[in-house]
């Protein structure tokens, strides 16, 4: 016997080995049965633990995901705003006006006559960056369509000169009459 109480208890005659043998016996089963639900409670409380750092996993993979997303649209944002900046025209020498509908109403911009028939033709077209139009290349503006198609105010489709109508090639254009 290993219990000093229980061997005081014994020489004092106070308790037989056989009840110190039960009790001994009583308190094995009970742990036992105590391990094998703790057993159980731990499995459980695993599980618990794992189920919230999954979901706690998978909450941070769809905020990391929103991020990139930001992330890459802002990066489109600052190339459409690049290719604008280093390929636009010079509007300040812009005598002719040139009229275009943005959003269901008539907006006008002062170009030269150059600009105004390269507009009409698609070599050029106007995009609007920050509240301001700008004219840039054809070949940009499909750029930028690829990139965000909200950017393109004016692009009109490009004609080589056998496609035009040549019926009416014969007569000139009034100077009131240019759109």
């Amino acid at each position: 016997m290993s219990n000093p109480f229980q061997e005081q208890l014994l020489k004092a005659g106070l308790t037989t080995e056989k009840k110190i043998k039960s009790q001994n016996q009583a308190k094995r089963k009970k742990s036992k049965q105590q391990n094998k639900s703790k057993v159980k409670e731990v499995d459980e409380n695993k599980l618990l633990v794992q189920k919230a750092e999954e979901e706690k996993r998978q909450r941070d993979r769809e905020l990391n995901q929103k991020k990139e997303e930001a992330l890459k649209q802002k990066a489109i944002v600052a190339q459409i705003k690049q290719l604008i900046e280093m390929n636009k025209a010079d509007l300040s020498k812009g005598e002719l006006i040139y009229n275009f509908e943005d959003n269901n109403v008539i907006k006008r911009i002062y170009v030269t006559e150059i600009l105004h028939q390269k507009i009409s033709n698609g070599q050029f077209a106007i995009v609007q960056l920050d509240q301001t139009y700008h004219v840039v290349p054809s070949v940009v503006a499909i750029k930028i369509k690829t990139r965000d198609p909200s950017y393109i105010i004016v692009l009109n489709d490009s004609k080589t000169t056998e496609e035009i109508d040549d019926e009416y090639a014969d007569y000139k254009i009034p100077d009131d009459l240019l759109w």
